[in-house]
C-alpha cells in the first residue's frame, strides 16, 4: 500500500528513475526523520496503551464505541510497525531487516493507515446520524452491523495489501533492499500501481462524504445556537460543537499527505524534472508522511472528547492510582508511646 515504488517511508535511498539519477541528500532522513518517528511511537504507544486499558473494560453497548475499538487496534498496530521504520530510515538495522520492512511490516504500516482513515469516516457518519437523526434507527445504527461493517474493513484492505506481500517474491540483496519495488515481479508493479490508484480513490471519497457531514452538522449547530440561548441547552451544543475534532485530525494529519502524493508520483514518472525540484517533493512527502503517522497520538483526542465511558474510565483509573498511592505511602504520624526498655 502506498508508495512503494520508489518508496522512502521505508527506502531512503531510494532515487529518481534510472533514466535521470538524481542525487539525494538523506541527511534529514537518516537523522531528523527517525528523531521524529521516536517521539510519536513513544507518545503513540503510551496513549494507545492507555486506551487499550480504558476500551478493554467498557462493553460495545453503540456503534461509536464499536468503531473506537477498531480505530485503536488500527493504531496499535500502526504504532508498532514505526520501530521497524525507525531502524531502517536511521540506517542501524541490517539489510535483511530493510528486505522485512519492504516486504510485509511497510505494507502493514499502509494498510492500517487506510483502515483508520475509512473508520474515522465511519464515526464521522455515525455522529451525523445521531445529531441529525437522534431517534430515527437505520441498519447501520445497529451495533450488529457496526461490527460487519468494521469487519469488512479490515477483510478488504487485507485482501487489497496480501498481494504485496506475496508477489515482493524476487530474490533480496543489499542492493535491491534499497528499492522496495526491486523486490516486486512484474505483475506485482502493476497490482501496486492498482492499489495505489484504490487508495487514493478511498482518502478522497472519505474526504468528500465527511465535508458533506459536517456542513450539514455545522448547520444544526448553527440553528441551534440562533434558535435559542437558554442555560439548559448549553451542554448540548457544547457537545454538538466537539463533533468536530473528528474532521480535524482527519484532515491535519492524512490531507497534507495526499495533496503531496499526486506531485511526488509525477515526479517519480517523469525522467525531465528538475533534481532540485525532485528533492523538494521528496522532503515534502516524508514530512507528510510523518504527520499522517501522527494519528496514533491524535486519535486518543477523539476518545477524550467524545466518549464519555472513556473519560469516565480513564478517570477512575486516576482516582485508584491516587488512592493506591496513598495507601502505599501513608503519611507518618509522630509516635508518642514510652519507650519499653526506658532511658
Amino acid at each position: 500500500m502506498g508508495e512503494f515504488t520508489n518508496e522512502s517511508i521505508i527506502s531512503n535511498s531510494s532515487g529518481a528513475p534510472s533514466s535521470a539519477p538524481c542525487h539525494r541528500d538523506t541527511r534529514i532522513t537518516h537523522v531528523v526523520f527517525p528523531v521524529l518517528y521516536t517521539l510519536v511511537f513513544l507518545l503513540g504507544l503510551t496513549l494507545n496503551s492507555l486506551a487499550f486499558w480504558a476500551f478493554f473494560h467498557i462493553p460495545s453497548t453503540s456503534t461509536f464505541i464499536v468503531y473506537l475499538k477498531n480505530t485503536l487496534v488500527s493504531d496499535f498496530i500502526m504504532t508498532l510497525m514505526l520501530p521497524l521504520k525507525i531502524l531502517t530510515d536511521s540506517g542501524l538495522g541490517p539489510w535483511q531487516l530493510k528486505a522485512f520492512v519492504c516486504r510485509f511490516s511497510a505494507v502493514v504500516f499502509y494498510e492500517t493507515m487506510y483502515i483508520s482513515i475509512v473508520l474515522l469516516g465511519l464515526i464521522a457518519f455515525d455522529r451525523f446520524l445521531k445529531i441529525v437523526r437522534p431517534f430515527g434507527k437505520f441498519w447501520v445504527q445497529n451495533i450488529t452491523s457496526a461490527k460487519i461493517l468494521a469487519g469488512l474493513v479490515w477483510l478488504f484492505f487485507f485482501v487489497l495489501s496480501l498481494p504485496n506481500m506475496i508477489l515482493s517474491n524476487k530474490k533480496a540483496t543489499p542492493q535491491s533492499v534499497k528499492k522496495c519495488a526491486s523486490l516486486k515481479n512484474d505483475f506485482g508493479l502493476k497490482w501496486h500501481e492498482a492499489v495505489n490508484y484504490i487508495c487514493q480513490l478511498v482518502f478522497w471519497t472519505v474526504l468528500i462524504l465527511m465535508l458533506l457531514f459536517y456542513v450539514v452538522i455545522a448547520k444544526k449547530v448553527y440553528e441551534s445556537y440562533t434558535k435559542t440561548q437558554r442555560k439548559d441547552n448549553k451542554s448540548q451544543k457544547k457537545i454538538k460543537g466537539k463533533v468536530f475534532i473528528i474532521f480535524t485530525v482527519f484532515f491535519l494529519c492524512f490531507a497534507p499527505f495526499h495533496f503531496s502524493r499526486v506531485p511526488y508520483t509525477l515526479s517519480q514518472t517523469r525522467s525531465r524534472m528538475d533534481c532540485r525540484r525532485q528533492n523538494q517533493l521528496f522532503v515534502a512527502k516524508e514530512s507528510t508522511l510523518w504527520l499522517a503517522a501522527t494519528n496514533v497520538c491524535m486519535d486518543p483526542l477523539i476518545y477524550m472528547f467524545l466518549c464519555k465511558p472513556f473519560v469516565e474510565k480513564m478517570l477512575c483509573r486516576r482516582v485508584q492510582m491516587l488512592t493506591k498511592t496513598t495507601h502505599t505511602n501513608p503519611t507518618p504520624e509522630p509516635d508518642t508511646r514510652v519507650s519499653a526498655t526506658g532511658s
